[in-house]
């Protein structure tokens, strides 16, 4: 095994799940052994507690006239749940089938430490960087990096930067080097509905009495129409039309047809927006999704319960110009409007984040796709990526800087389930990836 790939073995096996208190020293740890690796390397590095999960900055001797790049990644996982459907056990990392097998290998360890290994390659080799590079690493970014905003407030100045780098997102296809222009926001809440004081008998009561698994059930279905389009009342009222580039180029793309999200998501029919393809729902059109309902008996066989509440968690997938804030005020007017009587609605608020967009023909958009073009030898594609980071906007929000997003994930990498795994070839060619842009970024 090359050195490479046993730093990342190494930062594989620390469980660091940022959600589960239990893994607390976890995640501690994890983030020591990136100061110590930051440091061995000859980077000034700081550990930062905060009221969650500590944060790590490192930096090489800033000197003036250089450009001054920061590179972003997070340190802390998901939950491995259900344990079950791991091949191995997900904090043991294995290379199978040229790929590496752990959680956190995609999701973000793999990529982020790439931009590490990249570095202390360029120091080992040059003696020193051709910019004034900033690592910046969190251990919050699976539950909202709900402390990193207030360290970027705290800390501007020495986070002060011209051009954020993350490789937190994916490619299109296996080999094709792909760069993310934007990013869907998102906005999370979970409405309960209650009924009777208690869980009642169903043959007694049934009939007579609201039943609030039912509501909660009908109220879900209020969501979207036949077409999938969402019911919410000013919903679209903002959102950014798409580019008939953007259209053209996506309708070429490999690895984005139906067949495609189909064989990777292992469903057996497309469903979305009327007009639009699944790139376009995915990428440019926003989304609410319900994650989880519930209510009333769960266990093994019957029990005749009418249950005292349900409940549904749903998360709101935004693209540019949609502002969380407003559209939370829309959903919950929505969700008043339809709750019946007989039940009382609790909403509890949840996580968010801001859309993010930037043009990926800025003299930075060019320099990153130059670096992607020498990393792996082709022509790189510009997408927008469904998923959410929602620091991103933050960072804009707040050091007043762009991001450019250069993913090394896979749509098969199975981010946020049982198998997670990273190709070897994309571990490399992320170290080759943080050479080059590095470079170009300097000119």
């Amino acid at each position: 095994m090359t050195p490479e790939l046993e730093d990342l073995f190494a930062f594989l096996r620390f469980p660091s799940i940022s959600t589960d208190s239990r893994n607390a020293g976890d995640v501690r740890a994890c983030a020591e052994w990136l100061v110590a690796k930051l440091t061995g390397m000859g980077l000034k590095t700081s550990l930062h507690p905060t009221e969650g999960h500590p944060i790590v900055v490192a930096q090489n001797e800033h000197k003036p006239g250089r450009k001054t790049v920061l590179i972003y990644g997070h340190y802390d996982v998901q939950p491995v749940d259900p344990l079950n459907l791991w091949s191995n056990p997900p904090f043991e990392p294995v290379i199978r089938d040229g790929k590496i097998w752990a959680r956190g290998s995609t999701d973000n360890k793999g990529q982020m430490l790439a931009h590490i290994l990249g570095v202390e390659k360029t120091l080992k080799e040059k003696g020193d960087l051709p910019v004034n590079l900033t690592f910046l690493f969190e251990g919050e970014e699976e539950v909202g990096s709900g402390n990193l905003a207030p360290f970027l407030r705290a800390n501007a100045e020495l986070l002060k930067c011209d051009i954020i780098a993350i490789s937190d997102t994916g490619m299109v296809a296996p080999g094709q080097p792909t760069l993310s222009y934007g990013l869907r926001g998102i906005a999370a809440c979970e409405v309960i509905l209650r009924g009777p004081a208690r869980d009642l008998h169903s043959g007694i009561y049934g009939g007579a009495i609201r039943n609030p698994a039912t509501e909660i059930a009908r109220l879900v279905a209020t969501f979207h129409d036949a077409e999938g389009r969402v019911q919410v009342e000013g919903f679209y009222e903002h959102v950014k039309p798409l580019e008939e580039w953007e259209r053209e180029m996506w309708s070429t793309l490999p690895g984005t047809s139906d067949d495609d999200f189909l064989r990777y998501s292992g469903s057996s029919k497309t469903h979305g927006e009327a007009g639009y393809t699944s790139a376009e729902r995915t990428w440019a059109r926003p989304t609410a999704e319900i994650n989880g309902i519930g209510g009333g008996y769960q266990g093994e066989g019957s029990k005749t319960v009418l249950p005292a509440e349900a409940f549904a968690k749903f998360t709101f997938r935004l693209v540019p110009n949609q502002d969380p804030a407003d559209i939370m005020e829309k959903v919950k007017a929505h969700l008043d409007k339809h709750c019946p009587p007989g039940v009382s609605l609790l909403y509890v608020g949840g996580h968010d984040g801001k859309p993010f967009y930037t043009d990926p023909h800025s003299t930075f958009g060019q320099a990153a796709q130059r670096a992607l073009r020498n990393a792996f030898g082709k022509e790189p594609v510009l997408i927008r990526e469904g998923g959410s980071i929602p620091i991103v906007q933050a960072f804009r929000d707040i050091l007043g800087t762009d991001t450019l997003l250069l993913g090394l994930a896979l749509a098969d990498s199975q981010i946020h389930s049982p198998d997670e795994n990273f190709p070897v070839e994309n571990f490399e060619a992320g170290i080759r990836l943080n050479q080059a842009l590095l470079e170009e970024l300097a000119k």
